[in-house]
């Protein structure tokens, strides 16, 4: 099974992850194959919101929503089950200083 894993910190984290940690995450789970890909992303000030009304594009530039956390970045993990992936997920360091959400990627067919 596919899961998208979406990597979330607060705005202002109390603590910031050490780089190295990511590593000591990222390498093995590259290794065996079960991380297919994953990024950082831009900072949320960024971001750009697209959307349709009226059959007019409105795009806004920075965040849409008072939030006080957001995506920082994601992965995919290839695995066999929710089991694999909540504890692939609990190893990450941002599972300590944010939060990660885990979902599976469905088929267009259902």
């Amino acid at each position: 099974m596919k899961y998208m894993m979406f990597v979330a910190s607060s705005l202002t984290p109390d603590t910031e992850s050490d780089e190295s940690d990511i590593d000591l995450w990222v390498d093995p789970l590259d290794a065996s194959g079960k991380r297919v890909m994953g990024e950082v992303l831009a900072p949320v000030s960024d971001s750009t919101v697209v959307r349709v009304r009226g059959g007019k594009v409105l795009a806004t530039r920075g965040p849409f929503v008072e939030t006080s956390e957001v995506v920082v970045g994601f992965d995919i993990l290839e695995v066999e089950d929710l089991d694999e992936a909540i504890e692939i997920a609990s190893r990450h360091p941002m599972a300590r200083n944010g939060q990660i959400e885990l979902r599976a990627f469905q088929p267009w067919d259902e």
